[in-house]
């Protein structure tokens, strides 16, 4: 698995599509993606004036991240982002 570094976040991207059997159901247009993940990893914050600057995000929270501000991975047939936490612009509750 991949663990951050320094102020970075690991989110899962929720899937847009659902297989049923051999059926894709599509449940939102490609032009219309949300932005909204789910936090797998976070990194343990960023330095400033000496010291670590925790990031206030947990595993398992669900969030909303800038659109263009995000470093895609695909493992295990799972897509993920890398983002850094100030790109992170809501806890979704």
């Amino acid at each position: 698995m991949i663990k951050p570094l320094n102020d970075y976040v690991l989110l899962e991207v929720e899937p847009t599509e659902k297989k049923v059997g051999s059926i894709i159901l599509t449940t939102t247009n490609d032009n219309k993606k949300s932005h909204v993940a789910t936090v797998v990893a976070v990194g343990e914050g960023k330095e400033k004036d000496g010291k670590i600057v925790p990031i206030s995000l947990k595993k398992g929270d669900r969030v909303i991240y800038r659109e263009y501000s995000t470093t895609e991975y695909e493992e295990n047939e799972k897509k993920y982002l890398l983002v850094q936490a100030e790109d992170i612009l809501a806890i979704v509750e």
